[in-house]
């Protein structure tokens, strides 16, 4: 468009420039009023008397002559009149074309030759002009839609670098943070390998010398055993007469020995074999639970804990039972002896560096079966800490409230009972702490767990990843296990 106004600007100029022109070479107006100038000077500088000097005087007017009258009378024929020609054809006058351009009439020639040389190139380039401003036109509307796509492709470029920008940020903090989990799991790793691994290979090198010592043992016995087969069959563990509802009452009737014996607390039901510890505060104490070696499995069925298991006492040289075992008496037996009065239960418990610590109850109670063996304690005094009552005393909130066990159902793998109510099955108390017990969620007190030598365990070394030693959390952690753990029972008489 610009272009465009430009060539019309300079055509207008052309043509001004070339009427100036025609009009200063060739002017009709100007040749007249130079004829009239030229004879208003003739008239002027020409003097009508001629040759003959005026006098110094005044001249005289001259008188005017009569004028005769003109000739009248009668008049010429007519003049003969001529043939009218023939019209000739007038040619036109031929004019030099001088750059092409000539005026409306050929009477008046020809434009001045530098006005129409102008005013034709300048209609030429116009031609020219217009046919590169349409070029121009097209190329500039192709470089616009080029533009126009540049554009686009720049933009869904840049988005795509922000993207790029944005994903590879994520990918840094993605990375940062293995980083991070690395270096913490090799600082993990170095740490277990200064440290935790050497003092693990030095409790299992302790483990192993007693694995070593119990099979010397069971190979003793085992050489005992197949000596006495080969002899007849003699009582070598006899049982004491004295018998009664408790080991209190065979206390009373004069049975000081710790040993195994005999008694019936209900007459409907048959009288079984249970070890009475005479010398323990007093004596009259009936054992319900011993561990002390790791050499009786725990992880029993309901109906075994019910009826009992394990080893109630053996020989130990004297030839009478006087070496407890490890061994549960049962939840029935338990219940009944519970349920014949007023009961009080002693825990006492020794760790693997010889320090032993007790925990009484003066009220303990086992309901029947049908109530699934539920717990009471009461009255508690000792130094090992109320955890049956108060719970784990490492613990704040509710979190320490889940690990009370008075008033808890007795619970088994097979059995749940426990107050742990999870949607999945195999979350039960039982199956994940090693063995039966009056579980809540889960325990401040586990005292038939897995029996761990050496006392401190870690939870690779668990079956479940759990606390399930032989523990009492508050005297030792959850990750500590006792080395013996006992529970006795005896009619409570308030003193």
């Amino acid at each position: 468009m610009q272009a465009s106004r430009i060539t019309r600007v300079l055509l207008l100029f052309a043509l001004c420039v070339s009427a100036v022109c025609c009009s200063s070479d060739y002017d009709e107006d100007d040749v007249d009023e130079a004829a009239l100038n030229k004879s208003e000077n003739a008239t002027a500088t020409v003097d009508a008397r001629g040759h003959r000097p005026l006098s110094r005087g005044q001249e005289p007017v001259p008188t005017r002559r009569p004028a005769p009258p003109p000739i009248s009378g009668g008049s010429y024929r007519g003049r003969p009149t001529k043939a009218p020609a023939k019209a000739q054809k007038k040619e036109a006058t031929e004019y030099p074309d001088a750059g092409g351009c000539k005026h409306a009439y050929e009477e008046l020639g020809t434009l001045c030759p530098t006005g129409c040389e102008l005013r034709t190139t300048l209609l030429k380039q116009e031609r020219n002009v217009k046919s590169a401003i349409n070029d121009v036109r097209g190329r500039v509307e192709t470089l616009s839609q080029s533009a126009n796509i540049i554009y686009r492709y720049t933009t869904v470029l840049g988005q795509k670098l922000k993207e790029r920008q944005q994903q590879t940020l994520d990918n840094q903090n993605v990375i940062n943070e293995y980083n991070l989990e690395l270096e913490e799991q090799y600082t993990f790793i170095k740490d277990n390998l200064d440290t935790k691994i050497p003092s693990n290979i030095r409790i299992l090198r302790q483990v192993l010398e007693n694995i070593r010592s119990k099979i010397q043992k069971l190979e003793t016995a085992i050489a005992t055993q197949v000596e006495n087969c080969r002899s007849p069959c003699v009582t070598t563990c006899p049982i004491p007469v004295v018998s009664g509802k408790e080991c209190e009452e065979i206390y009373r009737k004069g049975g000081e020995t710790s040993e195994m014996y005999l008694i019936q607390p209900d007459s409907f039901f048959r009288p079984f074999k249970v070890y009475c510890d005479m010398v323990t505060h007093d004596g009259g104490w009936t054992v319900i639970q011993n561990r002390q070696d790791g050499s009786v499995g725990f992880g029993r069925t309901w109906d075994a804990y019910k009826s009992g298991f394990g080893n109630i006492a053996s020989n130990g040289g004297k030839g009478i039972c006087d070496m407890p075992g490890e061994f549960w008496l049962g939840n029935e037996k338990i219940s009944q002896l519970t349920n014949l009065g007023a009961t009080e239960a002693l825990f006492e418990m020794e760790d693997w560096d010889g320090a032993k610590v007790t925990a009484q109850y003066n009220g303990f109670t086992v309901q029947n079966e049908a109530n699934k063996y539920q717990l009471s304690v009461s009255g508690y005094k000792g130094t090992a800490g109320n955890a049956l009552m108060e719970g784990a005393s490492q613990l704040k909130g509710e979190n320490r409230t889940m690990t009370i066990h008075n008033g808890m159902f007795f619970s088994t793998f097979d059995r749940d009972n426990d107050g742990w109510q999870h949607s999945d099955p195999n979350k039960q108390c039982s199956k994940e702490d090693g063995g039966g017990w009056w579980y809540n969620r889960c325990h401040a007190a586990n005292p038939n767990g897995r029996y761990y030598w050496g006392g401190h365990y870690t939870w690779d070394m668990a079956k479940h990843g759990t606390d399930d030693g032989v523990v009492w959390m508050n005297w030792k952690d959850s990750w500590y296990s006792m080395k013996k753990m006992s529970i006795k029972i005896r009619p409570y008489f308030n003193k």
